[in-house]
């Protein structure tokens, strides 16, 4: 893994004031240029190489018998490329910034919607899958390709972490399996859109209300890569998170897939 100390030591500090009044922000051209180019071609290598083994639970399609429509894929830290990414000094820098304490980065994550596929995301809140107290944790997402409106770009509601977690109930999509329940015309009307270029990179708070409509375009795929950086302190609700583990297998059972464990 290539990193240049130069863009590790950039002083993110003035992104925290609007990180913590809306619960996002934006950070342009987060990745030098030859830094986005290797880790596409991992990426490539990855999902070439490595995907067509992977069990259901790690990698999502929007229909398995086509592979050009691969949308998610989880548990990226088996392959020692992506589990020392993990490390990577830029990244913590930024998450540490933002959040006020040191932190650690979960198994990365790459989203796809491919084009021509009805794959909506719903109205959701991170910190409702990851139960984590307290919600000291941000989302680093990392545009691929050019996002926009026609594509799925993300929609956040503004300032909706600092309200608490929502009511959630159960999704027919496959990797969401929970969205807002009681998403209404007030959420929407607080929507802020957000295009990116390929190397700009999306940081949220956990329990930032985002969502994102389906690909419309024909012929353009929507990337991403992500990390997911809790604070140390940071402890995860069992309860809660048993509950939600729950809700998933159920979800996958319905959809015919493998559930981990399950013969």
């Amino acid at each position: 893994m290539t990193t240049r100390d130069d863009h590790a030591n950039l002083d993110f500090q003035p992104l925290k004031a609007e990180y913590d009044r809306l619960g996002f922000v934006v950070v342009r051209q987060f990745l030098p240029a030859d830094e986005l180019r290797e880790l596409q071609a991992q990426l490539d290598r990855y999902i070439r190489d490595v995907v067509p083994g992977l069990a259901d639970a790690h990698a999502f399609y929007q229909d398995r018998g086509r592979p050009e429509t691969l949308k998610q894929l989880q548990h990226m830290g088996g392959d020692p490329y992506f589990e020392q990414y993990r490390r990577h000094p830029r990244w913590r820098a930024l998450a540490e910034t933002l959040l006020g304490t040191p932190a650690d980065a979960q198994e990365p994550e790459w989203f796809n919607k491919p084009p021509g596929t009805e794959h909506p995301t719903p109205p959701h809140q991170d910190n409702f899958y990851f139960c984590l107290r307290p919600p000291d944790v941000v989302t680093l997402w990392l545009a691929l390709d050019p996002i926009d409106d026609r594509n799925g770009c993300l929609r956040y509601v503004a300032g909706s972490h600092r309200l608490g977690i929502r009511p959630h109930q159960p999704t027919a999509v496959l990797g969401f399996s929970q969205g807002i329940a009681d998403y209404g015309p007030e959420d929407a009307a607080r929507e802020q859109a957000v295009a990116l270029q390929p190397g700009d990179l999306l940081a949220h708070h956990c329990e930032t209300i985002h969502r994102a409509d389906p690909n419309r375009s024909t012929d353009r795929h929507r990337r991403a890569f992500a990390l997911v950086f809790r604070g140390q302190h940071c402890q995860r609700d069992p309860a809660a998170f048993a509950r939600y583990e729950q809700a998933r297998a159920e979800q996958h059972r319905r959809l015919g897939l493998q559930v981990a464990g399950e013969a």
